[in-house]
């Protein structure tokens, strides 16, 4: 996952000294690594520091977010059981398969049709498709984008993916989704891994479980669509980003299931990553300037909003119905 680093120098709605500015942030992070940051609250507290004193830090916001996402994914791992993870996982491959099909279809036709450059429509249709600001990270150099293009579509995908945050587990509850099935529709219609793991963490463990595993072997899905961006796009260049840090979150899997002396420390590991998703999703909306937000434009914006309106109704109506 990525932030959208490309933009730079936001604007802050109240003039106070870097130093202060400085002080503030440090004091906002260190309350998201306190128990009573939630994923919701971390975010939200970000997007206000991002609008009323801006980011001071901004210039490192991708670097430490690419990490912390990495490094918290596979604490989580520490967390999961190989055998209950296989089954979600076969649970989802057909939700998986069909959904990303489904949305760079649909994404296609409706950049044609609202006449947005190619790629700029492209990249938010993989973002939407397969895992957010990775995807559009991992395709952007394949299809030579440009910045301005890369920007556009990973404002739109974060928007939507703050939002998600906050409205999935509302819905989840009002339509008494069982954790099972709100972990599913958690990992297909919510862009971003930081925020599907946040919004599934606020609904049960098991959800968790869920909604990590299917997410993660969706994100797989990056290599075949950007070997698929090479043709499309006419580029010769091969060099591809896998997500490794997938591997170690298998093998943390791993190890908790099969070696006993790893079950006595993993509490603790849950506990430091859950801490780090947390200020990972903070860090997010800190990054979320207004300069971010204004840049996004219509035409784009009405398609995020569009695949991400088809892709969660479509899956929701899929996991209630057929999971």
């Amino acid at each position: 996952m990525q932030t959208p680093h490309h933009i730079t120098n936001s604007t802050s709605l109240i003039n106070i000294d870097d130093n202060t500015k400085k002080i503030i942030f440090i004091i906002c992070v260190a309350f998201c690594l306190t128990p009573f940051a939630s994923p919701a609250i971390a975010l939200l507290l970000g997007l206000v520091v991002a609008q009323i004193i801006g980011h001071p830090y901004l210039h490192l916001n991708h670097k430490a977010t690419h990490l912390l996402l990495q490094v918290s994914v596979v604490g989580l791992g520490f967390g999961m059981n190989v055998h209950s993870a296989l089954q979600a996982g076969k649970e989802g491959v057909l939700f998986t398969i069909a959904s990303i099909t489904g949305t760079l279809v649909f994404g296609y036709f409706m950049g044609k049709w609202l006449n947005i450059e190619k790629k700029t429509s492209f990249l938010i249709s993989s973002g939407t498709a397969i895992c957010g600001g990775s995807a559009i990270a991992a395709i952007s150099p394949v299809i030579k984008a440009e910045e301005k293009q890369i920007s556009v579509a990973l404002a739109c995908v974060f928007v939507l993916n703050s939002i998600a945050l906050f409205i999935f587990p509302a819905i989840g509850h009002y339509l008494n989704l069982s954790q099972t099935q709100f972990g599913l529709w958690c990992a297909i219609a919510i862009h971003d891994t930081s925020s599907v793991v946040g919004a599934a963490s606020k609904y049960g463990a098991h959800a968790l479980e869920v909604a990590t595993t299917v997410k993660l072997a969706r994100a797989l899905w990056i290599i075949p669509v950007t070997f698929m961006a090479t043709f499309l796009f006419k580029n010769q260049s091969k060099k591809v980003s896998i997500p490794y840090f997938i591997g170690l979150f298998i093998l943390a899997m791993i190890a908790n299931t099969y070696v006993p002396v790893v079950s006595i420390v993993s509490p603790y590991l849950i506990i430091i990553a859950k801490a780090g998703l947390t200020l990972t999703l903070f860090l997010i909306g800190a990054g979320l300037s207004r300069k971010v937000l204004a840049s996004v434009g219509f035409k784009p914006l009405l398609q995020g909003v569009a695949l991400w309106i088809a892709i969660s109704a479509t899956a929701l109506y899929a996991v209630m119905h057929l999971a």
